[in-house]
């Protein structure tokens, strides 16, 4: 099982941009322990980061032919982003939303997601330990389609 771990803008700067929101874990120390967790699961966790929004789009579409999933934070994508909408539905994958922040508690636009309909699941406020409970979920429901 493959599975694509996608983060969006801004998201490198982990462990040193706004710490009392986002905390002091590193993008990289976040996604260190969901590749150690997927294996532990059976699943290869392939990972991107990207500032653009047409690298995530594309990545989204290379996934349909290589990979099981997806876990994305689109990070401010997730207010404003059509395409990302669009690329996760045409992907064809079942995909999990992450947030490391509750953005139900913060500003009235993070609200709305226009990326959350066309995912399985969305996970939000539970820090890094929340790209972990989205790649359990997201296993758990690729090996229920499978019949595994």
């Amino acid at each position: 099982m493959k599975i694509l771990l996608l983060n969006g803008p801004n998201l490198a700067l982990l462990g040193t941009r706004e710490p009392q929101i986002y905390g002091t874990d590193t993008l990289d120390s976040i996604v260190a322990a969901v590749k150690a967790r997927g294996a532990e699961l059976g699943a290869e966790v392939a990972h991107l980061q990207s500032d653009a929004e047409g690298a995530l789009v594309a990545a989204l579409g290379r996934a349909a032919r290589t990979c099981d999933g997806v876990v994305i934070n689109p990070a401010a994508y997730t207010h404003c982003s059509v395409a990302l909408h669009d690329a996760l539905l045409a992907c064809g994958l079942p995909a999990v939303e992450v947030h490391l922040s509750n953005v139900y508690r913060r500003e009235g636009y993070r609200h709305e997601s226009l990326t959350a309909g066309a995912c399985i699941g969305q996970v939000t406020g539970f820090g890094p330990y929340g790209y972990i409970m989205a790649l359990e979920a997201l296993v758990r429901e690729i090996r229920r389609r499978e019949g595994r």
